[in-house]
């Protein structure tokens, strides 16, 4: 199997549609600098310390490494997870940014106007666990639903966190963005990062549409955080991939009008149920970059009968 690529072995196929994230266009991805158009935390109070980067709401940082979001930049607390242990914030984007005492968006919360810089108030600083951009999207649905149709990506989706053993909705720009580097590899050239994040979306918004999954307790849940679905990794997003996503986000790939379930591999041959017009090859989608193809020109090789628009 090629280093990345985990989903080769994956019995279940995984998808392919134009999936790129909503953070602002200044915004380079989660790499420890607070950009214009991020939301930052810092690990000590005043905006000292390591500082931990986002482009996007999170509805839970994760708890312990290699998983969890964490601190990013030199200084103190670099590598330890942002979840209850920030002091301080500035909102360098464009939105109300709301810092919340419980995961999933609950409890206690705190409001930072775009361009504010401050610290967090006696109960939610070292107890901070999700935050959310405040009039960029409707709140994410409850439940076992949906918002997203086939003419509109859903805002979230729910995904079973296997070794913990729980279900979490994540905001669905940030699930893509932590997913495509762990099932294509971040140095590969753009074209082919830009057909991944397409096949990476699709196969989430179709799973989001269309799942019906329960765990043994009886939680819903669309795709799982392993092979199974996709490789989703909090906290694993890097400048090349984001890039792929917020390059591809206004561009849909469909199939009689459908998100279809676009499945990929490493190669024809690592695929168990192979057919073609059906798969994607990652390593093949790597070699036609390499060759001079866009990544419309690769999706259309590989899907039969797409649409993008």
């Amino acid at each position: 199997m090629v280093p990345g690529l985990t989903a080769a072995t994956a019995a279940v196929a995984l998808g392919g549609a134009v999936l790129a994230t909503a953070s602002p266009a200044m915004a380079a991805g989660r790499d420890g600098v607070c950009d214009s158009g991020e939301f930052c935390y810092y690990f000590n109070s005043n905006n000292n310390g390591s500082l931990s980067d986002f482009t996007g709401s999170v509805a839970d940082y994760g708890a312990k490494q290699p998983s969890c979001y964490d601190f990013k930049s030199a200084g103190t607390g670099k590598g330890v997870c942002v979840k209850n242990n920030a002091a301080s914030v500035w909102n360098r984007s464009g939105k109300t940014v709301r810092v919340y005492f419980n995961s999933r968006y609950g409890g206690h919360s705190q409001d930072f106007a775009p361009g504010a810089r401050g610290n967090l108030d006696a109960t939610l600083k070292n107890q901070n666990a999700s935050h959310q951009f405040l009039g960029s999207t409707t709140p994410p649905p409850s439940g076992c639903k949906t918002d997203g149709t086939n003419s509109k990506a859903p805002s979230s989706i729910l995904v079973y966190r296997v070794s913990q053993r729980r279900v979490e909705r994540v905001d669905f720009r940030t699930y893509v963005k932590n997913v495509l580097p762990n099932e294509w590899v971040p140095s590969w050239p753009r074209e082919s990062l830009r057909a991944g994040a397409m096949a990476v979306k699709s196969y989430g918004w179709y799973w989001a549409m269309h799942s019906t999954r329960k765990t043994s307790w009886g939680a819903c849940f669309d795709v799982y955080d392993t092979t199974s679905s996709q490789v989703y990794r909090p906290g694993s997003a890097t400048g090349s991939t984001s890039a792929a996503v917020d390059a591809t986000w206004g561009t849909r790939m469909t199939r009689s009008g459908a998100v279809f379930q676009a499945q990929y591999c490493s190669k024809p041959t690592a695929c168990g149920a192979w057919r073609d017009g059906e798969w994607l090859s990652q390593n093949g989608s790597r070699d036609k970059a390499n060759a001079g193809w866009s990544y419309s020109g690769i999706l259309k090789y590989y899907y039969r009968g797409i649409a993008l628009s």
